[in-house]
């Protein structure tokens, strides 16, 4: 594919990756979402769902595989918020970290969006 000659190059990995740091970061031992391992596997678990199938989808060498693993890592990518808004709830982030987060999760997805559009056409 001619917009990149590694996954690594492409700006939607760099910012899944940044992602994936911010999330673990968020859930630092002792807090009560660390603590919910249930929770802190699953918003770990979709984060880097994200970073992976952006990488995948560019190793299959075929634009309409790369956007089918576009689509799942989107979705990962709307699990993760959808897990943000939880973690706000049960109070395991203050307001301000979540919608931090939330902003670069959604920046995230329009962004694989806006690729995946570009893949397609």
């Amino acid at each position: 594919m001619s917009f990149a000659e590694r996954f690594e190059d492409l700006r939607i990995w760099q910012d899944a990756r940044t992602q994936v740091s911010a999330i673990y970061r968020s859930l630092v031992h002792g807090t009560a979402g660390y603590n919910d391992l249930g929770f802190r596997t699953q918003i770990q678990r979709a984060s880097i769902s994200v970073m992976n199938n952006i990488a995948e989808g560019f190793e299959r060498k075929t634009p309409r595989d790369f956007a089918h693993f576009l689509d799942v890592a989107k979705g990962s990518c709307g699990e993760v918020r959808s897990m943000l808004y939880v973690a706000e709830d049960l109070k395991y982030l203050t307001c301000e970290e979540a919608v931090v987060l939330r902003e670069n999760a959604e920046m995230l997805s329009r962004g694989i969006a806006a690729f995946t559009s570009h893949l397609r056409s």
